[in-house]
Protein backbone atom coordinates (compact mmCIF):
# COMPACT_ATOMS: atom_id res chain seq x y z
CA UNK A 1 0.00 0.00 0.00
CA UNK A 2 1.19 3.35 -1.08
CA UNK A 3 1.96 5.52 2.11
CA UNK A 4 0.10 8.22 1.06
CA UNK A 5 -2.89 5.81 1.85
CA UNK A 6 -2.46 4.50 4.92
CA UNK A 7 -4.80 5.25 8.17
CA UNK A 8 -1.70 7.10 9.94
CA UNK A 9 -1.11 9.75 6.64
CA UNK A 10 -5.10 10.42 6.67
CA UNK A 11 -6.50 13.58 7.82
CA UNK A 12 -8.62 13.37 11.13
CA UNK A 13 -12.16 15.29 10.32
CA UNK A 14 -12.27 16.28 13.83
CA UNK A 15 -8.79 18.39 13.71
CA UNK A 16 -9.15 20.06 10.35
CA UNK A 17 -9.68 23.43 12.52
CA UNK A 18 -7.35 23.14 15.23
CA UNK A 19 -5.07 26.06 13.93
CA UNK A 20 -8.28 28.10 15.22
CA UNK A 21 -9.53 26.44 17.77
CA UNK A 22 -8.96 28.25 21.51
CA UNK A 23 -6.37 26.80 23.34
CA UNK A 24 -8.40 25.28 25.61
CA UNK A 25 -10.81 23.43 22.69
CA UNK A 26 -7.36 22.72 21.67
CA UNK A 27 -6.27 20.86 24.61
CA UNK A 28 -9.89 19.07 25.00
CA UNK A 29 -9.91 18.04 21.59
CA UNK A 30 -6.49 16.72 21.62
CA UNK A 31 -7.37 14.45 25.20
CA UNK A 32 -10.53 13.18 23.14
CA UNK A 33 -8.39 11.73 20.48
CA UNK A 34 -6.33 10.34 23.02
CA UNK A 35 -8.75 8.68 24.62
CA UNK A 36 -9.05 6.75 21.47
CA UNK A 37 -5.66 4.88 21.76
CA UNK A 38 -6.35 2.62 24.54
CA UNK A 39 -9.70 1.12 22.98
CA UNK A 40 -7.53 0.64 20.12
CA UNK A 41 -4.62 -1.40 21.84
CA UNK A 42 -7.50 -3.36 23.57
CA UNK A 43 -8.35 -4.79 20.36
CA UNK A 44 -5.09 -6.55 20.64
CA UNK A 45 -5.34 -8.03 23.70
CA UNK A 46 -4.66 -11.97 22.59
CA UNK A 47 -1.69 -11.05 20.11
CA UNK A 48 -0.48 -9.39 23.10
CA UNK A 49 -0.48 -12.06 25.53
CA UNK A 50 0.98 -14.55 23.24
CA UNK A 51 3.97 -11.70 22.65
CA UNK A 52 4.40 -11.80 26.07
CA UNK A 53 3.73 -15.76 26.61
CA UNK A 54 5.87 -16.78 23.65
CA UNK A 55 9.14 -13.79 24.58
CA UNK A 56 9.34 -15.07 28.33
CA UNK A 57 9.98 -18.53 27.11
CA UNK A 58 12.76 -17.56 25.25
CA UNK A 59 13.68 -15.10 27.74
CA UNK A 60 14.22 -17.79 30.54
CA UNK A 61 16.47 -19.32 28.15
CA UNK A 62 19.14 -16.30 27.84
CA UNK A 63 17.34 -14.57 25.48
CA UNK A 64 17.30 -10.78 24.86
CA UNK A 65 14.86 -8.42 24.05
CA UNK A 66 15.42 -6.46 21.29
CA UNK A 67 13.88 -3.59 19.96
CA UNK A 68 13.96 -2.28 15.92
CA UNK A 69 12.77 1.19 15.02
CA UNK A 70 13.57 4.49 13.25
CA UNK A 71 12.48 7.95 14.43
CA UNK A 72 9.77 8.15 17.15
CA UNK A 73 9.07 4.30 16.88
CA UNK A 74 13.31 3.78 17.59
CA UNK A 75 13.38 6.29 20.17
CA UNK A 76 10.26 4.21 21.89
CA UNK A 77 12.22 0.97 21.27
CA UNK A 78 15.29 1.96 23.35
CA UNK A 79 13.53 3.72 26.06
CA UNK A 80 11.71 0.55 27.28
CA UNK A 81 14.96 -0.68 26.58
CA UNK A 82 16.56 1.39 28.83
CA UNK A 83 14.05 1.73 31.15
CA UNK A 84 13.95 -2.86 32.29
CA UNK A 85 17.20 -2.24 33.69
CA UNK A 86 17.18 -0.16 36.47
CA UNK A 87 13.47 -1.08 37.30
CA UNK A 88 13.63 -4.77 37.20
CA UNK A 89 17.66 -5.25 37.78
CA UNK A 90 18.47 -6.76 34.44
CA UNK A 91 21.94 -6.48 32.75
CA UNK A 92 22.14 -4.14 30.08
CA UNK A 93 23.10 -6.56 27.58
CA UNK A 94 19.48 -8.58 28.23
CA UNK A 95 17.20 -6.09 26.55
CA UNK A 96 18.89 -3.92 23.47
CA UNK A 97 17.11 -1.01 21.34
CA UNK A 98 18.19 -0.24 18.18
CA UNK A 99 17.10 2.61 15.46
CA UNK A 100 17.63 3.37 12.70
CA UNK A 101 21.06 5.76 12.21
CA UNK A 102 22.66 4.89 15.28
CA UNK A 103 22.58 6.56 18.99
CA UNK A 104 22.75 10.19 17.01
CA UNK A 105 19.76 9.40 15.78
CA UNK A 106 17.88 9.38 18.91
CA UNK A 107 18.39 12.87 19.03
CA UNK A 108 18.60 14.01 15.60
CA UNK A 109 16.96 12.13 12.12
CA UNK A 110 19.58 10.68 10.53
CA UNK A 111 18.52 10.85 6.86
CA UNK A 112 17.73 7.70 4.47
CA UNK A 113 18.66 5.19 7.45
CA UNK A 114 14.87 3.87 8.03
CA UNK A 115 15.24 3.11 4.04
CA UNK A 116 18.08 0.93 4.23
CA UNK A 117 16.99 -3.48 5.28
CA UNK A 118 20.97 -3.82 5.18
CA UNK A 119 21.66 -1.64 8.05
CA UNK A 120 19.42 -3.52 10.39
CA UNK A 121 20.89 -6.79 9.37
CA UNK A 122 24.29 -5.61 10.40
CA UNK A 123 23.09 -4.08 12.99
CA UNK A 124 21.73 -7.58 14.19
CA UNK A 125 24.98 -9.38 13.08
CA UNK A 126 26.73 -7.07 15.77
CA UNK A 127 24.70 -8.35 18.47
CA UNK A 128 25.21 -11.91 17.44
CA UNK A 129 21.51 -12.45 17.29
CA UNK A 130 20.63 -15.86 18.20
CA UNK A 131 17.20 -18.25 18.38
CA UNK A 132 16.57 -17.41 21.87
CA UNK A 133 15.97 -13.39 21.16
CA UNK A 134 13.34 -11.69 20.84
CA UNK A 135 12.91 -9.11 17.91
CA UNK A 136 10.61 -5.80 18.16
CA UNK A 137 9.84 -4.72 15.24
CA UNK A 138 8.28 -1.14 15.40
CA UNK A 139 6.90 1.43 12.68
CA UNK A 140 3.47 3.41 13.27
CA UNK A 141 3.57 3.37 9.02
CA UNK A 142 3.99 -1.05 9.13
CA UNK A 143 6.44 -0.10 5.92
CA UNK A 144 10.00 0.88 7.14
CA UNK A 145 12.46 -0.72 5.16
CA UNK A 146 14.89 -0.82 8.11
CA UNK A 147 12.31 -2.85 10.38
CA UNK A 148 11.57 -5.02 7.57
CA UNK A 149 15.47 -5.99 6.87
CA UNK A 150 15.47 -6.86 10.48
CA UNK A 151 12.90 -9.02 11.36
CA UNK A 152 13.58 -10.93 7.62
CA UNK A 153 17.11 -11.95 9.45
CA UNK A 154 15.48 -12.25 12.47
CA UNK A 155 13.62 -15.34 11.55
CA UNK A 156 16.68 -16.88 9.70
CA UNK A 157 18.24 -17.41 12.84
CA UNK A 158 14.84 -18.35 14.31
CA UNK A 159 14.42 -15.88 16.30
CA UNK A 160 10.98 -14.84 17.40
CA UNK A 161 9.47 -12.27 15.47
CA UNK A 162 7.14 -9.69 17.07
CA UNK A 163 5.72 -6.72 14.74
CA UNK A 164 4.03 -3.69 16.34
CA UNK A 165 2.26 -1.49 13.84
CA UNK A 166 -0.83 0.95 13.60
CA UNK A 167 -2.43 0.06 10.56
CA UNK A 168 -4.20 -2.72 9.59
CA UNK A 169 -2.56 -5.69 7.43
CA UNK A 170 0.63 -4.25 7.71
CA UNK A 171 3.76 -4.92 5.73
CA UNK A 172 5.90 -5.79 8.74
CA UNK A 173 3.19 -8.42 9.84
CA UNK A 174 4.15 -10.29 6.66
CA UNK A 175 7.26 -10.68 8.26
CA UNK A 176 6.69 -12.03 11.90
CA UNK A 177 5.83 -14.62 14.00
CA UNK A 178 3.10 -12.35 16.39
CA UNK A 179 1.99 -9.66 14.52
CA UNK A 180 0.50 -6.55 16.86
CA UNK A 181 -1.52 -3.68 14.35
CA UNK A 182 -3.27 -1.19 16.94
CA UNK A 183 -5.03 1.10 14.55
CA UNK A 184 -5.52 4.22 15.89
CA UNK A 185 -6.75 6.52 13.46
CA UNK A 186 -5.80 9.45 11.86
CA UNK A 187 -3.46 11.75 13.92
CA UNK A 188 -4.37 15.54 15.41
CA UNK A 189 -1.75 16.46 13.14
CA UNK A 190 -2.07 14.37 10.03
CA UNK A 191 1.01 12.21 10.05
CA UNK A 192 2.12 13.27 13.14
CA UNK A 193 3.04 9.29 14.51
CA UNK A 194 4.34 10.42 17.57
CA UNK A 195 1.34 11.37 19.14
CA UNK A 196 -1.45 8.80 19.20
CA UNK A 197 0.72 6.21 17.53
CA UNK A 198 3.55 6.80 19.37
CA UNK A 199 1.05 6.43 22.63
CA UNK A 200 -0.08 2.96 21.74
CA UNK A 201 3.14 1.65 20.85
CA UNK A 202 4.16 3.02 23.88
CA UNK A 203 1.27 1.01 25.60
CA UNK A 204 2.13 -2.08 23.76
CA UNK A 205 5.99 -2.43 24.81
CA UNK A 206 4.80 -1.22 28.46
CA UNK A 207 2.61 -4.73 28.61
CA UNK A 208 4.79 -6.78 26.88
CA UNK A 209 8.11 -6.00 28.90
CA UNK A 210 6.49 -6.07 31.89
CA UNK A 211 4.80 -9.55 31.09
CA UNK A 212 7.80 -10.65 30.64
CA UNK A 213 9.46 -9.63 33.54
CA UNK A 214 6.77 -10.70 35.55
CA UNK A 215 6.84 -14.12 34.52
CA UNK A 216 10.94 -14.39 35.30
CA UNK A 217 9.86 -13.47 38.84
CA UNK A 218 11.10 -9.90 39.10
CA UNK A 219 7.22 -9.01 40.56
CA UNK A 220 6.17 -10.28 43.80
CA UNK A 221 2.46 -9.79 44.38
CA UNK A 222 2.39 -6.17 42.49
CA UNK A 223 5.75 -4.90 43.83
CA UNK A 224 8.93 -4.65 41.40
CA UNK A 225 11.42 -6.57 44.34
CA UNK A 226 14.56 -6.89 41.85
CA UNK A 227 15.04 -2.68 42.39
CA UNK A 228 18.58 -1.98 42.48
CA UNK A 229 19.29 -0.08 46.07
CA UNK A 230 22.55 2.22 44.55
CA UNK A 231 21.47 5.66 46.42
CA UNK A 232 19.54 6.67 49.23
CA UNK A 233 16.20 7.07 47.33
CA UNK A 234 16.30 3.55 46.42
CA UNK A 235 17.98 1.98 49.89
CA UNK A 236 14.54 3.81 51.32
CA UNK A 237 12.35 2.40 48.86
CA UNK A 238 13.68 -1.33 48.92
CA UNK A 239 13.21 -0.76 53.07
CA UNK A 240 9.92 0.02 52.22
CA UNK A 241 9.35 -2.96 49.73
CA UNK A 242 10.79 -5.22 52.40
CA UNK A 243 8.75 -3.68 55.22
CA UNK A 244 5.08 -3.56 53.45
CA UNK A 245 5.57 -7.43 52.03
CA UNK A 246 6.77 -8.97 55.34
CA UNK A 247 5.35 -6.79 58.07
CA UNK A 248 8.54 -6.04 59.68
CA UNK A 249 9.66 -2.61 61.28
CA UNK A 250 11.71 -0.37 59.10
CA UNK A 251 15.01 -0.91 61.62
CA UNK A 252 14.70 -4.87 61.09
CA UNK A 253 13.64 -4.00 57.15
CA UNK A 254 17.43 -2.68 56.59
CA UNK A 255 18.93 -5.20 58.71
CA UNK A 256 18.34 -7.82 56.70
CA UNK A 257 18.67 -5.64 53.33
CA UNK A 258 22.44 -5.24 55.13
CA UNK A 259 22.27 -9.59 55.63
CA UNK A 260 20.80 -9.95 52.00
CA UNK A 261 23.89 -8.21 50.35
CA UNK A 262 21.11 -5.37 49.51
CA UNK A 263 18.99 -7.25 47.21
CA UNK A 264 15.30 -7.49 48.12
CA UNK A 265 14.24 -10.52 47.23
CA UNK A 266 16.49 -12.48 48.98
CA UNK A 267 15.48 -10.37 51.96
CA UNK A 268 11.95 -11.15 51.89
CA UNK A 269 12.78 -14.74 51.13
CA UNK A 270 15.03 -14.46 54.50
CA UNK A 271 11.81 -13.30 56.35
CA UNK A 272 9.28 -15.09 55.18
CA UNK A 273 10.67 -18.21 55.64
CA UNK A 274 13.30 -17.66 58.59
CA UNK A 275 15.90 -18.46 57.12
CA UNK A 276 20.17 -17.00 56.93
CA UNK A 277 21.60 -15.79 53.78
CA UNK A 278 22.11 -19.19 52.33
CA UNK A 279 19.42 -20.75 53.02
CA UNK A 280 17.41 -18.24 51.05
CA UNK A 281 19.72 -18.19 48.20
CA UNK A 282 19.59 -22.48 47.93
CA UNK A 283 15.54 -21.58 47.84
CA UNK A 284 15.64 -19.21 45.03
CA UNK A 285 18.11 -20.91 43.33
CA UNK A 286 15.61 -24.01 42.96
CA UNK A 287 12.87 -21.82 41.77
CA UNK A 288 15.16 -19.89 39.41
CA UNK A 289 14.80 -16.36 41.26
CA UNK A 290 11.35 -16.52 41.74
CA UNK A 291 10.26 -15.05 44.72
CA UNK A 292 6.31 -15.76 45.03
CA UNK A 293 7.19 -19.57 43.84
CA UNK A 294 9.44 -20.15 46.86
CA UNK A 295 7.12 -18.77 49.04
CA UNK A 296 4.02 -20.59 47.45
CA UNK A 297 6.28 -23.79 47.99
CA UNK A 298 7.33 -23.23 51.68
CA UNK A 299 4.19 -21.74 53.25
CA UNK A 300 2.04 -24.83 51.39
CA UNK A 301 4.73 -26.91 53.83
Amino acid sequence: MEIKNLTTEQRNPATIHIDSMSTIDMVKTINQEDQKVALAVETQNKEIARAIDEAAKRYSKGGRLIYIGAGTSGRLGVLDAAELVPTYGIKSERAVGLIAGGKGAMYVAVEGAEDSQDLAKKDLKDLKLNKNDIVLGLAASGRTPYVIGGLDYANEVDALTISIACVKNSEIGHHADIVIEAVVGPEVITGSTRMKAGTAQKMILNMISTGVMIKQGKVFENIMIDVKPTNSKLIDRACRIIKTTTGVSTQEARSTLEKANNDVGIAIVMLKTDSDLNQAKKLLKTENGNVGEVLNKQLAN
